[in-house]
């Protein structure tokens, strides 16, 4: 999946361990049935590992910026302070490649 980094925040657990918890935006193109253009955007939340998901720099991980990221997706169930229980699904990055400068797209990815 290749988009552009929503939010991301780095959360340290101790000196050695870190991970990057972030959003992922991507777009997909479709043309309705009278020929009108049609984006629909899509956001993932993405967790990454420093030093074991291909990422050397986690704080790189900012707003903005272009991002190319393989993994495994993975459900969890939480409670929250109020009790609810909730379920997400996020990315667990296996690898996280900046996308350099002079390959990002002037626009988001389009699927067509």
């Amino acid at each position: 999946m290749r988009g552009v980094v929503g939010k991301a925040e780095v959360v340290t657990f101790s000196s050695q361990s870190q991970v990057c918890n972030f959003s992922v935006v991507t777009d997909y193109s479709t043309v309705d049935r009278e020929g009108n253009s049609i984006i629909e955007s899509t956001w993932f939340n993405v967790s990454a590992w420093h030093g074991r998901d291909g990422v050397d720099d986690i704080y790189a991980l900012q707003k903005g910026v272009w991002v190319e990221v393989t993994g495994r997706l993975r459900n969890r169930k939480y409670t929250t302070q109020n009790g609810e229980e909730r379920y997400t699904t996020e990315i667990v990055a296996r690898k996280v490649k900046l996308v350099p400068r002079e390959e990002e797209p002037l626009q988001p990815q389009r699927d067509w």
